[in-house]
């Protein structure tokens, strides 16, 4: 509550996109005038006052250039709309519109002079690309005819019903090109801007109805006079805080944490009968949704100490960052009710507890195939396949098969490939053996043993809680006697989901009774990394029907970007976690850049040189975010070593991330998962280097593993192109990448 004096001063979203585009000083004096206009909007140095002909429209002073441009809703509550140069305030002050949208009820404004000239001026799509690059040629094709409106084929009271802003009706009948809808879109309501390009891009009018409009339409009959209940609505996107503002003007996550989608909010706070998906292409903010969704079950929570709520993703680094984002999201009494660690962590966490004193030696997958290499040639074995019988062992024999020989006959094989006989199962499970005692032996024991394990130890203890409850036993009682079999959780929520195993999901299953909200999984199978393919519903994790959501607009990725990131995606289909196809189509994002750029060498040295040059230039001014990824590791040093000489401070990405800020970060593909690059140079993207040569040997002789394999390379360069924010470059030196047939087109 606001005392004598204060007010109330929230900021209006898309206000934040024209506001980040200011100089950094201007920035700075909006956040300082926010802070004292809350104290006391009368101070004479803030000059408030009504705009002429406008009845709820204030201008105040920021700094001796610029006005801030203010909505006063009632009392003391403001929001601020615009920052704009003081010579263009007080000009027109017709073209200022705002209202409360007649479907949503939510506050919305338009600047129809900035549209217009947006409009007229689309944004270009960045300049064409330089050096030597893949040329698209141009397609000879009938003389244009007169250009149509886009939307010609709905009528006004089509889009109104949409929610479509009815100030921007008459502008919207003349668009005719997508650079005009870009332009129009970016300044819009964001309501408005997902209604046309969901149309654009193909969606019916139904479609956009139920998908778009309907989860965000107002419950009850809007008032369009009544600004205070307006500013309620979640619909209305504002902020609340200095803080809020402060972070919007810092970051993209600020500005998400800040303004999440009213239809992100909306999965966020479903209430589910059981476990729950999410899933959707690079930046259109899975993992904000997770968080947010975390935060959500910690706030319906009982007071207490424990931690019923487990966060957890793959890898160290992301586990990390999770942490750090959940703690600027909900601050610290939500992160002390999470238990927030990384899969692998959490597995051996179990088995320590169960084991302790254990002195066995951890060993990751590349050393495991070593074992069994030098296993098989120790047996003279050389028809022997290492990589398949590791593959078979971990995700067959560890991840679904029990553990006696009766259960790996009887076990299906989704998704793994070719289909092997009886013979070369009673073969496989015999050398099988042998690995175990190997491992045993040299007191060795791999991450995906320790998963099975912990499955085990998890799935018993799970059924001890089942017996207690049969016979009748509080297992919720503050007693020592009966604590040891609570369930572990009350909710699981999961990121990058399609990297897990199966063994992990047995756990997690294990860990957590099955019921509402009990596991929420957010993941995109196109950017699977590892030979990890699971059925969820053989697993125990059964999802239905509208507990299954999928993501489609990217807020981090350009046009451009995306399209050639999917275009390396190839045409193979993409299993969904659970038996089905996962589509690719669909994704797109609101926001425009350069086109990629693609260049050839003629060696590596030159591909450096290239590297080099180019780096140069995109710091020739404020210092951006910029990476460079490469596909093998010795590749890693090289490139910083050829930076280093041309004065440019990098750093490699280790297994806890960049070991540096503020300078350019150099890593192999599998480092870059869950980081973002203003500037992403992809480099060594050459016929033997991407996909890997190797790969070759089974194309013949197992060709569901190559299409396997050729798919997680393509996932790993999908990844990393979906790392760039705003431009994107890919070189190679020799023959380019048979990835590479132009992603541009």
């Amino acid at each position: 509550m606001t005392t004598q004096g204060e007010a109330t001063l929230r900021l209006l979203d898309k206000a934040d996109k024209e506001i980040q585009k200011l100089p950094r000083v201007v920035k700075g004096a909006i956040y300082e005038f926010q802070h004292d206009f809350r104290k006391n909007p009368d101070a004479r140095g803030l000059r408030l006052k009504q705009l002429q002909g406008h009845t709820r429209l204030y201008s105040a002073r920021v700094s001796a250039e610029y006005r801030a441009l203010l909505l006063h809703t009632g009392d003391r509550d403001y929001i601020l709309v615009a920052v704009r140069h003081r010579k263009d305030v007080y000009d027109n002050l017709d073209r200022y519109q705002y209202k409360i949208n007649d479907v949503t009820g939510a506050i919305e404004f338009v600047d129809l002079v900035s549209v217009e000239q947006s409009v007229s001026t689309p944004r270009a799509a960045g300049p064409a690309p330089s050096g030597p690059v893949v040329e698209k040629p141009e397609r000879p094709g009938p003389a244009p005819a007169l250009a149509r409106p886009l939307f010609a084929d709905l009528t006004d009271e089509q889009l109104l019903q949409l929610g479509v802003a009815a100030v921007l009706l008459p502008l919207i009948r003349t668009i005719t090109t997508e650079a005009q809808l870009l332009g129009l879109t970016e300044l819009a309501p964001a309501l408005t801007e997902e209604v046309l390009l969901e149309l654009y891009f193909g969606k019916t009018f139904d479609e956009v109805l139920d998908l778009v409009t309907a989860p965000v339409q107002a419950a009850e009959t809007v008032d369009t006079e009544d600004y205070a209940t307006a500013l309620t609505r979640p619909a209305t996107r504002v902020t609340t805080s200095d803080t809020d503002l402060q972070a919007v003007l810092e970051d993209d996550f600020g500005r998400w944490k800040v303004f999440l989608h009213p239809g992100q909010r909306k999965i966020v706070e479903r209430a589910n009968k059981g476990s729950a998906r999410v899933s959707g292409g690079p930046g259109t903010g899975k993992t904000i949704v997770a968080l947010h969704r975390v935060k959500h079950l910690v706030d319906r929570l009982p007071p207490g100490d424990d931690k019923p709520v487990l966060l957890t993703t793959f890898t160290k680094n992301l586990a990390a960052d999770l942490r750090k984002r959940l703690l600027e999201l909900g601050g610290p009494e939500t992160v002390s009710r999470v238990e927030i660690v990384n899969i692998d962590k959490l597995a051996a966490d179990v088995v320590a507890r169960a084991e302790p004193g254990g002195k066995r030696r951890w060993i990751d997958d590349a050393k495991a195939i070593q074992e069994w290499r030098a296993m098989l040639a120790d047996l003279g074995d050389t028809d022997g396949d290492p990589e398949f019988l590791h593959a078979e062992w971990t995700h067959v024999i560890l991840g679904m098969a029990g553990h006696s020989r009766a259960d790996y006959f009887r076990t299906r094989r989704p998704g793994r490939g070719r289909s092997i006989s009886r013979a070369q199962r009673a073969e496989i499970w015999r050398l099988v053996e042998k690995f175990r005692l190997r491992l045993d032996e040299k007191n060795l024991w791999t991450y995906r043993q320790v998963a099975e394990q912990a499955a085990r130890l998890e799935q018993e203890r799970a059924e001890r809680i089942r017996r207690h409850q049969e016979n009748g036993l509080n297992i919720h009682r503050e007693d020592a006697s009966v604590a040891r079999v609570r369930p572990r959780f009350q909710h699981i929520v999961v990121d990058e989901a399609q990297d897990l195993a199966a063994a992990h999901w047995r756990m997690l299953r294990a860990m957590v009774p099955e019921g509402p909200d009990d596991i929420f999984l957010v993941g995109d199978v196109h950017q699977r990394l590892y030979d990890n393919h699971v059925s969820l519903s053989v697993l125990g994790i059964n999802i239905r029907g509208r507990r299954s959501t999928r993501l489609t607009l990217s807020y981090r990725t350009t046009h451009e970007i995306l399209g050639s990131a999917v275009r390396l995606l190839g045409e193979e289909p993409w299993d969904d976690l659970d038996g089905e196809t996962e589509e690719i189509t669909g994704y797109r994002s609101v926001l425009r850049g350069a086109a990629p750029v693609l260049h050839g060498s003629a060696s590596w040295q030159d591909e450096l040189d290239h590297i080099a040059s180019q780096i140069s230039e995109l710091i020739d001014g404020p210092a951006p975010s910029i990476a460079v990824c490469v596909p093998e590791r010795a590749m890693v040093a090289e490139v910083e070593a050829r930076l280093a000489r041309a004065g440019i401070p990098a750093t490699s990405i280790g297994p806890d991330g960049p070991r540096l800020d503020d300078v350019v970060h150099v890593g192999t593909m599998h480092r870059f998962k869950g980081l973002e690059y203003q500037h992403m140079i992809i480099a060594g993207v050459s016929g033997d280097l991407v996909p890997q040569p190797y790969l070759r040997r089974w194309e013949h002789s197992d060709p569901a593993r190559y299409r396997r394999e050729l798919q997680r390379a393509r996932a790993l360069l999908f990844v990393a192109a979906t790392r760039a924010r705003d431009t994107l470059h890919i070189t190679w030196h020799g023959t380019p990448s048979p990835f590479l047939s132009d992603p541009r087109t």
